[in-house]
């Protein structure tokens, strides 16, 4: 029989606490990865030792999930009388003592399916507020039945954009969360997968989208990300990083935002398909199991696999949908924190800046969540001066590679530590190397306008060249407007060379910089500040050629 997990068994032993003092309404929260459906299953058959005569609801929202916590019920208690009432899966079967059941097939059919004693809800987030919903009125008939019915949700993220914690606010369904678990806490007990958060080149302008019920609008929001330009450079960034990793998930801002994506990444030569709302049942099946296997590298996403998609695989995650919803943003990242064989950590690349909005995701917790809510604006992490992961604002040192924010020599002293007491780390690190001095110049190109070219003297008495091509257009120009701005230029970066040098000084020269090859042709550039800021960029050796 399956064995429940420390934290496991603390969030059932505080549930029970809860009854004991005449709770009915309870929340525990789990993250995305930590086993609720083991949870599930182990309360259903406690449930049941204690008063065999019980009868147990479980609810959630997709066939998928509803598969999946009916086996997990099984491998845990084989015997178990289950069965299933889902349109979905074309099973109807109303009478048993254990039904999991999809919320669309039972709402209207409480009469059919009778008196229930206790009805749990997976991913209790979905829940709405409002009594007159499907959730609502589900609940509103059973107690009906039955007045002292019993409701226990779980779910990774206890708090919505539109009316804040599940169990504050009138018209709440839950009245207390009785057990939460932290995911650093799991990722250091190596439960969840590491997770890493990098902070891109390439970031998503919203500031000018409207919003509506607390979030941007869709078709706004998606007419001011799908650019050409920015999502071939955001691909482009999002392909050097991934090349050695193996499964990759994009959540996109539309459909045409999402073939967008797909079709750049089909061009970098992996393999890439899209899945949204509109995906038929078959096809959606037929791309999740190729992508389970190993088939298809990325998916890119809208408005799906944000919950209940288990591919454990999963080890980078670009977020390319900006959203004033911490919980879609926790649970966008959580499909990387299942740990699979082989899989030592996950990148995050956060194009959408949401890990700078909401904060990195084992500090964001139901009371955080609720607090960034009418907060636009604040930034609630920072980039590690070391290694570039986003981190939070008090941290005083980076997990991902021990580097103290602050400058001098204290960060070489510690970049040295990590060498030595973290080598699965030092093995993938290079060294930063220190800039003495820059200067700029004109340089001419054949048959191309001129460009802006930085010379960097570095401590080992090399030389780096970065060109900046203010005067061409397209993306040349975009790339060289996007390292204007993160040598700190300001947004409106020049238009000539000479308005360039004339400008000179409104730039901030790196401390230090790393290079890391990504194949025969393209190389990562990555700049380190003595404020604490990073950048990284992608360049092809071939655009050096004079």
């Amino acid at each position: 029989m399956l064995q429940l997990r420390p934290y496991q068994r603390a969030s059932l032993d505080a549930l029970e606490a809860s009854w004991k003092r005449g709770g009915r309404n309870d929340l525990i929260v789990l993250p995305t990865g930590a086993g609720k459906a083991l949870v599930i299953a182990a309360l259903v058959r406690e449930t049941l030792a204690g008063d065999p005569a019980q009868r147990i609801a479980i609810v959630t929202h997709t066939r998928e999930l509803i598969a999946q916590n009916h086996q997990e019920l099984l491998a845990y208690w084989p015997e178990a009388p289950t069965g299933l009432y889902s349109a979905g899966l074309g099973r109807h079967e109303a009478e048993a003592q254990i039904l999991f059941c999809g919320i669309q097939s039972v709402s209207h059919r409480v009469g059919e399916i009778g008196a229930c004693d206790l009805v749990i809800v997976d991913e209790a987030h979905l829940i709405p507020r409002s009594a007159e919903t499907r959730y609502g009125r589900f609940l509103a008939a059973l107690r009906s039945l039955k007045p002292d019915l019993r409701v226990v949700g779980l779910t990774a993220t206890p708090y919505r954009l539109d009316s804040g914690r599940l169990d504050e606010g009138a018209g709440r369904v839950f009245e207390r969360i009785v057990y939460e678990a932290n995911v650093g806490d799991l990722i250091q007990q190596a439960y969840l997968s590491p997770l890493v958060s990098k902070a891109t080149l390439t970031a998503l302008d919203v500031s000018g989208v409207g919003k509506r019920g607390g979030d941007y609008i869709p078709s706004a929001l998606e007419a001011a990300v799908n650019q050409e330009w920015i999502t071939r450079a955001a691909v482009e960034e999002m392909v050097s990083y991934g090349e050695n990793r193996r499964t990759w998930l994009a959540f996109c801002a539309g459909l045409a935002h999402a073939a967008a994506v797909r079709d750049a990444i089909r061009r970098h030569g992996f393999s890439c398909e899209t899945i949204s709302g509109e995906t038929g049942k078959r096809e959606r099946d037929r791309i999740i199991r190729s992508f389970r296997a190993g088939q298809i590298r990325c998916l890119t996403s809208v408005g799906v696999l944000a919950t209940g998609f288990n591919v454990p695989a999963v080890d980078l995650i670009a977020l390319l949908r900006p959203t004033q919803s911490t919980g879609l943003y926790v649970q966008q990242v959580g499909r990387a924190l299942r740990r699979a064989p082989g899989k030592s950590d996950a990148l995050i690349l956060d194009y959408a800046g949401l890990v700078r909005m909401h904060g990195p995701i084992d500090i964001v917790t139901a009371r955080t969540a609720a607090a960034v809510k009418g907060r636009e604006g604040e930034v609630r992490a920072k980039p590690c001066p070391g290694c570039g992961a986003l981190i939070a604002l008090n941290a005083s040192t980076c997990e991902a590679c021990w580097v103290e924010p602050g400058d001098g020599e204290a960060e070489v002293k510690h970049e040295a530590a990590a060498d030595d007491e973290l080598p699965i780390l030092s093995e993938q690190a290079l060294a930063w190397i220190r800039i003495r001095a820059w200067s700029f110049r004109r340089r001419k190109q054949a048959g191309l306008p001129d460009c802006l070219e930085i010379d960097l003297r570095l401590a080992d008495d090399r030389h780096h060249e970065l060109r900046l091509c203010l005067e061409q257009s397209g993306y040349p120009r975009e790339k060289a407007v996007q390292c204007w701005r993160g040598f700190g230029g300001g947004r409106d970066a020049p238009m000539t060379v000479s308005e360039a040098l004339d400008r000179q000084d409104d730039l901030i020269r790196p401390a230090a910089i790393r290079i890391r090859s990504q194949g025969r042709l393209t190389e990562t550039i990555e700049y380190r500040f003595t404020d604490g800021r990073a950048f990284s960029d992608l360049h092809r050796l071939d655009d050096r050629a004079a």
